[in-house]
């Protein structure tokens, strides 16, 4: 019986050595003692941020796969789609087939007019040419850009030309006579 104290009192040592240097390792990993890691959010929390980061079709995909019982398909699935880890892949699922989430359609970006009232300055210098026979007029700003001389010429050509040189002098630091005198020249 004593033979076997030895190699017990070793094998003891062993797994405290082992434990300590574990534990050492996931405080050095986390920067914090394991006791003090961060909080998890809560699985309803975690399972509505988890559908948030989905198109329709793969918040489709995953549920189907949740459906069928497909666990390791769907986390899969959802790693692929988001890039996340694989254990935050896992517990996304897991809140996921824990409280289903409806698929919401993000709110896209509201799309702001562009107000023709406050032109808007572009980090660039844009240059409008029209030239006829031995008349050539150029204006050059940094509140004009290809859609807004676009707009301003499709005014001129619609045969609005006072709507083209007021939007003209809105755009630039010119006058509307010579707004004027540029818009005529814009006959093509």
């Amino acid at each position: 019986m004593e033979s076997l104290v030895v190699p017990v009192l070793i094998l003891l040592a062993v797994v405290a050595g082992v434990t300590v240097a574990y534990r050492a390792a996931r405080k050095r990993k986390t920067g914090r003692p394991a006791s003090q890691a961060e909080p998890a959010k809560a699985p309803q929390e975690l399972a509505r941020a988890a559908a948030d980061r989905l198109s329709e079709d793969e918040h489709r995909r995953v549920y189907a796969l949740i459906a069928q019982g497909q666990a390791m398909a769907a986390i899969k699935l959802y790693y692929e789609i988001t890039g996340e880890g694989l254990r935050a892949s896992r517990d996304a699922v897991g809140a996921l087939a824990a409280h289903p989430q409806p698929f919401r359609r993000q709110e896209p970006a509201q799309a702001v007019e562009e107000d023709d009232d406050e032109p808007q300055r572009f980090p660039y210098r844009y240059r409008a040419i029209a030239s006829k026979g031995d008349v050539t007029r150029e204006v050059s700003s940094n509140m004009l850009n290809d859609e807004i001389y676009g707009r301003i010429r499709t005014l001129a050509r619609s045969g609005d030309t006072e709507a083209a040189a007021n939007a003209l002098t809105r755009h630039s630091d010119i006058s509307l006579t010579q707004a004027r005198e540029f818009i005529a020249l814009l006959d093509d």
